[in-house]
């Protein structure tokens, strides 16, 4: 009888450590994929009335853009 009570222990505990183990790695999981998206667009050029004013007020691309080069697709 007292081996079976202490083979019954084992199992239950070796179960709690299992569920405590899975317990871990989803809230890990849940932490660092969170939802959260990034994006690296410029700043305030979700409030631009085009496109082309987007990058003609973006600081990185103000040497890039000439005028006279501007392509228009249809």
């Amino acid at each position: 009888m007292h081996l079976t009570g202490t083979f019954l222990l084992g199992v239950i505990a070796a179960v709690v450590f299992v569920l405590i183990c899975l317990l871990v790695v989803m809230v890990r999981y849940m932490y660092r994929h969170k939802g959260t998206y990034h994006t690296n667009e410029a700043k305030g050029t979700e409030f631009a009335e085009s496109a082309d004013a987007a990058l003609k007020n973006d600081p990185a691309l103000q040497e890039a853009v000439d005028e006279s080069k501007k392509e228009y697709f249809i």
